[in-house]
C-alpha cells in the first residue's frame, strides 16, 4: 500500500483525504473511530490486505445464529451484527440454518465447544411459541450471555430487541385506506411465531379501527415466494384490492399470483411487503414495504451483549423499534377510486 494510486483509491472509496488514509495505515493517533472504520472498510472492499499492525487481536468469540439465508433480510442482519462485533474487537462465528441441515441446538453445542463469550439469536426458536425455552435458560445457567432479536419470550431471562410488528400493520393499513382500499387482505406466516402473531393482531386491530371490519381476510402460509403465490391467489379470489405481506419474499409471490391472473400491480391490486431488504427497490414494480430498522436493532443487541460479557447487568426487558413505511410503485389508488381518504 505504498503507491500513490492505491492511497488515492482508498481515500476516494472512504470519502477522506489521502493523508487520513496514511495515518490510519500507519497506526497514527488523531483519527476518529468512525473515520478509521471507513478506511478499513474501503481497504476490504477494494481487495487490499490490511497491514499487519492493523490486525488487532480478537477480544473473544461471539456466536451468531440466523435462519436460512434465502430471505435477504437475514444476511442483512448477519452483516450488520458481524460489522458491529468487529468494531468492538469480537470475532463473530456465523451459524446459518437451513431445512434438513444443522439445527439451532446443534449449532449451540458447537459454539459452546469453541468457548464463545456470548451468542446472538436472530429469529430463532425463541420466536417459536411451540419451542421449549429451557434451552436458553440452560445457556444462562452456564454463564453464557445471550441476546434475542425478533421474537420476545417472557420466559427467557435475556435482553430482546424487536420491530414493532403491531405498529407496522397500522402503518400499512392506514396507507392503503388513504388510497381508497376497503377490501384488504393479509398474507402471513405461521401463527406459532411471535412476529407473525403480532402482525396478525395488529392487522385485525387496524382493520377494525379504520374500516370497522371485524373479520378481515387472512391467509397463513410460509414466509416464501411460493407461500406468497398461494396466499395471493386465495386473497384475490376473495376480492381483495390490496394485500399486505409478512415478508418481501411473500410480496413478490403475490405479485406473481396477480400477473398469473392477468391482473396488474398496482392498477388492479396494491401490494405491501415487509423488511425492505437491499434489492427490493429494484423489483418490478418497486415494492412498497415496511422497513425494519436493522442497523439500530443490531447496534443495540451488540452493545448490550458486549456490556454483559464485560460484567454489567443489562435490562431484561424487550426493546421495541419503530418501523418505517417506504412507499414505492406497488401501491396506488383502489380500482375505481381516483382519490383516497385523508386519515
Amino acid at each position: 500500500m505504498q503507491g500513490r494510486t492505491r492511497l488515492t483509491d482508498v481515500a476516494e472509496q472512504a470519502g477522506v483525504s489521502t493523508a487520513t488514509v496514511s495515518r490510519v495505515l500507519n497506526g497514527k493517533p488523531g483519527v476518529a473511530g468512525e473515520t478509521r472504520r471507513a478506511v478499513l472498510a474501503a481497504l476490504d472492499m477494494l481487495g487490499y490486505e490490511r497491514p499487519e499492525k492493523l490486525r488487532s487481536r480478537s477480544n473473544g468469540l461471539v456466536g451468531l445464529v440466523v435462519p436460512e439465508l434465502s430471505n435477504p433480510v437475514f444476511p442483512a442482519f448477519a452483516q450488520s451484527i458481524e460489522t458491529m462485533l468487529a468494531t468492538t474487537g469480537y470475532t463473530p462465528l456465523l451459524c446459518t440454518q437451513s431445512p434438513g441441515g444443522i439445527t439451532e441446538d446443534q449449532y449451540v453445542d458447537m459454539l459452546l465447544e469453541h468457548e464463545v463469550d456470548g451468542i446472538i439469536f436472530v429469529s430463532g426458536l425463541h420466536a417459536d411459541t411451540h419451542a421449549d425455552p429451557a434451552r436458553y435458560q440452560r445457556l444462562q445457567e452456564r454463564g453464557v450471555p445471550i441476546a434475542l432479536i425478533n421474537g420476545h419470550n417472557p420466559e427467557i431471562d435475556a435482553p430482546a430487541f424487536s420491530t414493532d410488528d403491531r405498529g407496522s400493520m397500522d402503518l400499512a393499513v392506514r396507507h392503503l385506506v388513504s388510497q381508497g382500499h376497503r377490501t384488504i387482505g393479509l398474507a402471513i406466516g405461521p401463527d406459532r411465531f411471535v412476529p407473525a402473531r403480532r402482525k396478525r393482531d395488529g392487522f385485525v386491530e387496524a382493520m377494525r379501527n379504520y374500516l370497522d371490519v371485524s373479520d378481515p381476510a387472512i391467509v397463513s402460509t410460509l414466509f416464501t415466494v411460493e407461500g406468497g403465490l398461494s396466499a395471493g391467489t386465495s386473497l384475490i379470489d376473495l376480492g381483495c384490492t390490496a394485500i399486505i405481506c409478512g415478508s418481501d419474499l411473500m410480496a413478490l409471490g403475490v405479485v406473481r399470483a396477480t400477473r398469473a391472473r392477468g391482473l396488474r400491480v398496482p392498477e388492479d391490486l396494491s401490494v405491501v411487503g415487509y423488511d425492505d431488504s437491499a434489492l427490493i427497490p429494484f423489483t418490478d414494480p418497486p415494492l412498497t414495504t415496511i422497513r425494519q430498522p436493522v442497523e439500530a436493532m443490531c447496534q443495540a443487541a451488540v452493545t448490550t451483549l458486549v456490556a454483559e460479557i464485560g460484567g454489567s447487568r443489562v435490562p431484561r426487558t424487550e426493546l421495541v423499534f419503530v418501523p418505517e413505511l417506504i412507499v414505492r410503485g406497488s401501491t396506488a389508488a383502489a380500482p375505481g377510486n381516483a382519490v383516497g381518504l385523508a386519515i
